[in-house]
């Protein structure tokens, strides 16, 4: 695996940017049409005073990683502006499963919300509340240079779709139900991070890798330059912030804080610094 620095990455993924990480929910200046700032609410509930708790893989740059033990990436410190602007201290718990974040904020008691590029699904909601949408996203599929996979979604997807083939998915994402979906031939290995997907696939033990777009993009330009992107995937997923149902006040007044931070610049500020739009 070979490296390069973040800002040669930012450069390099300039043609991801435009498709896959734009803005959601309006503009990210302020405006006319722009939300106005207001009090934020304070009735909800806290795992502990003054500190908003985050579940998060933290395998997921640039969204999230974990590195030289500190969590960073976007919604690192997308969370980190929410609980500020609450008043709050952000404290993030060691590296999490994917998989296990949702029942975890169902059930409530070790964190007070999931933040890990969670895709809005009416699936996923029957367990969960939802923020608004902060990031739109794309999912694709990397594959290693030399495998020989090119031409239109149909072409890639036909060749991906036998009994040769192997697919590694992280669990629990829209990823793995997007291959389950439409590779139905093709064996599908739900595993635990996205570093091992990359790292089979990388080694050829899988032939291909589907998850999210931006995050597979950053992937095979940083870290897995023997991979690259072979196809985008139009789904119009949608990230938002996972709150337990039994806290709606806690969902507001994060949607408060994500309307402020839009209309104030902060998140486009957010977006040029860790995706270069």
């Amino acid at each position: 695996m070979n490296t390069m620095d973040r800002r040669a990455f930012l450069k390099a993924t300039a043609a991801f940017g435009a498709l896959a990480l734009t803005g959601c929910g309006g503009s990210n200046n302020s405006g006319d049409d722009a939300p106005a700032e207001g009090p934020i609410a304070t009735d909800y509930t806290l795992v502990k005073e003054g500190t908003l708790i985050v579940a998060s893989d933290l395998d997921f740059p640039p969204l999230d990683s974990f590195e030289n033990g500190e969590p960073q990436g976007f919604d690192v410190e997308l969370s980190q502006e929410i609980a500020k602007r609450l008043g709050l201290t952000c404290e993030y718990l060691p590296p999490q499963d994917f998989d296990s974040i949702i029942p975890m904020i169902k059930q409530g008691g070790k964190a007070d919300i999931g933040n890990s590029a969670f895709s809005i699904t009416d699936e996923r909601k029957k367990e969960i509340d939802f923020t608004d949408p902060y990031l739109d996203s794309n999912l694709g599929i990397a594959v290693k240079k030399d495998l020989g996979i090119s031409g239109n979604e149909e072409a890639i997807v036909g060749a991906l779709n036998n009994a040769d083939m192997t697919v590694a998915v992280q669990a629990g994402t829209t990823g793995e139900a997007w291959a389950r979906e439409n590779l139905p031939n093709a064996t599908i290995v739900p595993l635990a991070s996205v570093t091992v997907c990359m790292t089979g696939v990388s080694t050829g033990q899988y032939q291909a890798f589907c998850a999210d777009l931006p995050v597979i993009g950053y992937q095979c330009t940083i870290s897995f330059t023997d991979c690259t992107v072979c196809l985008e995937i139009p789904t119009g997923e949608q990230y938002g912030i996972v709150v337990s149902k039994d806290n709606p006040g806690l969902t507001a007044a994060i949607n408060q804080a994500l309307a402020d931070m839009n209309a104030d610049g902060t998140m486009g500020t957010l977006k040029n610094k860790w995706f270069g739009i």
